[in-house]
């Protein structure tokens, strides 16, 4: 505790009476001042203790000692200090009486009490309360190592929630909760998940001061970023009832500084897994299991024993201004997903690493291996299927997908968007076979401007989405283009009449029946089409061209 008006006054040797204000004697003393002016004010910062012996001052007008003390009040002076014997043989009852309205601790220094003592005695309390909180800090840093190295970060929440007297909360880098202490503090920490997402957003490391967390919004909250990269790998929140004090303080600091060692892998650790990670799944597309395990190791070992989806992820260019993707979602539950990941890295972020962030920290939390190998401008990933890390890959991409669909045709957007593609599940003999269906799956997600594909939905799904590639477009327009034109000049309906043909499997009766025309006429349009186009109706691939040029154009 830093030294108050009331140990002044209980400090034996010197001996200070009260005069007034007796209320307010718990104020601390930031400082001893020494000043005769008659308007000290304008070198006071606040939080002294004032001394004079009114050398410049009618200490006996009332009005002038109203005024004088208002102003010291007001410039946050926390006590008077009035010695007698000097140029007044007591304090003057204007002095008192002014001190008393306004509530200011008037203290009467007697004659054998020289001002220097007092200051010594405040610098020397002051010199005693920053050893104290500096001797509190260290030891508050061995016993929170002590539970960093032993319980992790559960354990050294609970020392530091006990150090400041209040709360703490961990998040991942996704913002979500990781652990709180004491256990009551997770509903308070859930309710800064959004100040936890704007703290995200800043380069770390970062920091802010919320209120909030408590059903009346008391608690003083301080948020901190973990992490000594671009994007934080965590975020720690404190409550307390008030600002911190210095040995507080140093806790929080040794804290944040032991968490960034424990979520904050070495750039050369992260290197050497990377390696890892890309040589065993070059061994698996190679079509050699057992080698890939023996280098997996312990590492991603267990990754490999279970089901794994491939999974393929690259930021695209966004769509046109005014052309809405398709597949979108509905809001739903979804929308608050979006909310949770809407601003992550920025609206011109880079969403691949996002997403690795994400992946990341569902894994960490439930205890599942991942492994994560760049390909150039793009991601692959292998996760436990059905796991917590593919489960938080698909909530992201739909999350994405309503804010994608939300924001169709504004200004503004996102630089790049997010595509994904997910091989069906497999094991490590079939993983090139998964490679191959993850690039499928992401190659539609592309073509059809969704931002998850899973190869599921492309076997059981129909071809005709795929022929809206424009490439697709355009050929199936110069394929029918000829026969337009003719139709366009009034002299049959050509492809109607193809259309209907193939249709109907080229059954002229059907075909014709279709249309309300004869047969024969239907077999003279059919011979002005293989004239027009040069191709001949019996060639089973031209009647496949035709058709899907039919389909692709709307014809």
């Amino acid at each position: 505790m830093p030294p108050t008006l009331a140990s002044l006054v209980h400090h034996s040797a010197l001996k200070l009476t009260v005069r007034a204000g007796e209320a307010h004697l718990d104020t601390p003393v930031r400082w001893a001042h020494v000043s005769e002016l008659a308007d000290p004010v304008p070198y006071m910062e606040g939080g002294e203790l004032l001394l004079i012996t009114a050398l410049k001052l009618d200490a006996d007008d009332p009005e002038a000692m109203r005024r004088y003390v208002k102003r010291l009040v007001g410039a946050g002076v926390v006590g008077l200090g009035f010695a007698v014997g000097v140029n007044y043989d007591a304090v003057p009852d204007a002095l008192v009486r002014a001190a008393q309205d306004e509530g200011l601790p008037l203290l009467e220094v007697p004659p054998r009490t020289p001002f220097i003592a007092i200051s010594k005695a405040v610098s020397a309390a002051i010199a005693a309360d920053q050893y104290r909180a500096v001797t509190s800090g260290f030891a508050a840093q061995r016993e929170l190592t002590k539970q960093a190295l032993g319980e992790g970060p559960e354990g050294l929440l609970s020392v530091l929630a006990a150090q400041v007297d209040g709360w703490a909360a961990l998040y991942d880098a996704s913002g979500a909760v990781v652990a709180t202490a004491p256990e009551w503090a997770g509903r308070r920490a859930a309710r800064l998940t959004s100040d936890v997402e704007r703290l995200r957003e800043r380069p770390a490391p970062a920091s802010a001061v919320v209120a909030g967390g408590s059903d009346n919004g008391t608690d003083r909250v301080e948020l901190h970023s973990i992490g000594t990269g671009r994007r934080p790998r965590a975020a720690l929140a404190v409550g307390t009832a008030a600002a911190l004090g210095t040995a507080e303080r140093y806790a929080l600091h040794s804290a944040i500084a032991l968490l960034t060692l424990t979520t904050e892998r070495s750039r050369a650790l992260y290197a050497a897994e990377q390696r890892i990670g890309a040589a065993v799944l070059r061994m698996l597309l190679a079509g050699e299991p057992d080698h890939a395990r023996a280098v997996a190791g312990d590492l991603y070992g267990a990754l490999l024993d279970a089901p794994f989806r491939m999974v393929l992820a690259e930021a695209v260019a966004p769509p046109p201004t005014g052309v809405a993707p398709s597949g979108g979602r509905p809001a739903g539950t979804a929308l608050l997903l979006a909310e949770a990941v809407t601003g992550a890295g920025g609206p011109s972020g880079d969403p691949v690493p996002v997403l690795i962030d994400i992946v990341e920290s569902a894994a960490a939390r439930s205890g599942e291996a991942v492994l994560v190998v760049p390909d150039g401008e793009r991601v692959v990933l292998l996760v436990v299927d059905g796991g917590a890390a593919a489960e938080a890959c698909g909530h992201y991409a739909e999350a994405l997908e309503v804010t994608r669909s939300a924001a169709a045709g504004s200004v503004g957007g996102p630089d790049e968007e997010l595509v994904i593609g997910f091989s069906a599940p497999a094991g490590p003999i079939a993983a090139a076979t998964a490679f191959k269906q993850a690039e499928q799956a992401l190659s539609v997600a592309r073509r059809r401007g969704r931002v998850l594909v899973e190869h599921e939905d492309v076997v059981a799904g129909s071809v005709l989405p795929l022929l809206g590639d424009d490439a697709v477009r355009a050929f199936a327009d110069g394929l029918l283009r000829a026969l337009r034109d003719h139709d366009a000049t009034g002299r049959g309906d050509l492809v109607a009449s193809l259309r209907a043909w193939l249709s109907r499997h080229g059954q002229w009766d059907a075909a014709a029946a279709d249309l309300g025309v004869h047969r024969h006429t239907l077999r003279y349009r059919m011979r002005r089409v293989e004239e027009i186009l040069g191709r001949s109706l019996d060639d089973p691939d031209v009647r496949m061209e035709l058709w899907l040029a039919l389909k692709a154009t709307g014809a």
